[in-house]
């Protein structure tokens, strides 16, 4: 078998700075193989986005403690210079952000911010790089793409910035590409169409992808693996087809059932995960999700959790991995 292209090992980020570190990864380890989408779900404050900028060293430098290793295609990412990781941005990896509005430049037009990247990476005249804008600008299927090059980002629609986004971030052929949230700000018809056209790039261009979203639909049609984030850990991952049909986490479980789905009666309500995560600078002992369980028992709130493998694509951080996929079975 071949090695990953990214692996991920024991990742640990904590924020110091207040009165207790914050530790919002805790020993997180992830494969993400070349040409591969995986996605991570999970509520606001499980360590997704954190995870995603840990991998680009975006986190602020000063007040932000990493353990682990982030090897991308066998260099290790936390052991790179300042310059290095200059190299590295944009030009092996990039980032699609969540908000275009706030990551694009408003003082300079779209086609310029994509030229001056691509030129910061490669020797090439500026002539060359306008017209590879322009190629990427059609690639995201932007309208009228020889004179969008021209727009400042306010000058464009949510769907059209995130578009300009993906052309930016694709700009130097990089190889990973982190997706942090791209649809949440864009209605659901625009959404459908990001994520097909993620889905599409992602198969044409060979590109590893990992896809940050709190919707488990989106997903499924984004991802071929699928890990779910609680309090900074993964606690369950596998195929979709895994996470979908034999959920063994109940954290997992209980995202699966507080979605709609068409088989809703009118009027029915979502069932919630009751309670709140936990304070990431006070985490429990044990489980950090027994406090919301409906299956813990006194063993679930001390000692480690360990990630078990049910299945050669599939594992979870559980001890009760029978008893959720029971419950799941008799809905």
């Amino acid at each position: 078998m071949s090695a990953p292209f990214l692996s991920i090992r024991n990742l640990g980020v904590a924020f110091t700075g207040g009165t207790r570190p914050v530790r919002a990864v805790n020993d997180v380890s992830l494969d993400v193989g070349q040409g591969e989408a995986v996605a991570l779900i999970g509520e606001s404050g499980s360590g997704k986005s954190v995870t995603m900028r840990a991998i680009m060293r975006l986190n602020p430098e000063k007040r932000t403690r990493l353990q682990g290793s982030i090897d991308l295609d066998g260099r290790d990412i936390l052991k790179m210079t300042p310059r290095e990781l200059r190299a590295l941005r944009g030009a092996q990896a990039a980032m699609i952000f969540q908000e275009p509005l706030l990551a694009l430049d408003p003082v300079y037009s779209l086609g310029d911010q994509i030229v001056e990247t691509i030129r910061r990476h490669e020797p090439i005249s500026r002539e060359a790089a306008r017209a590879r804008a322009l190629e990427l600008f059609e690639r995201v299927r932007i309208p009228s793409a020889k004179s969008r090059l021209d727009n400042y980002p306010h000058e464009m629609s949510g769907g059209m910035r995130q578009r300009a986004m993906i052309a930016l971030a694709l700009s130097c052929r990089p190889k990973l590409l982190l997706a942090d949230e791209p649809t949440t700000a864009l209605d659901a018809t625009v959404q459908i169409q990001v994520l097909l056209l993620l889905r599409e790039l992602q198969r044409d261009l060979g590109l590893s992808i990992i896809f940050v979203t709190h919707d488990i639909g989106a997903a499924v049609e984004v991802a071929d693996r699928i890990a779910v984030m609680y309090a900074g850990q993964i606690v369950e991952q596998g195929t979709a087809r895994d996470l979908i049909r034999s959920p063994r986490h109940p954290y997992t479980l209980g995202l699966l059932k507080s979605r709609a789905d068409g088989a809703m009666v009118k009027g029915a309500r979502l069932e919630a995960i009751p309670g709140a995560p936990p304070d990431l600078a006070n985490l429990p002992d044990g489980c950090p999700f027994a406090p919301r369980c409906f299956l813990a028992e006194d063993a679930c709130h001390t000692g480690r959790i360990e990630m078990q493998q049910i299945g050669a694509t599939h594992q979870a951080r559980c001890r009760k991995l029978a008893q959720t996929l029971d419950m799941h079975a008799a809905q």
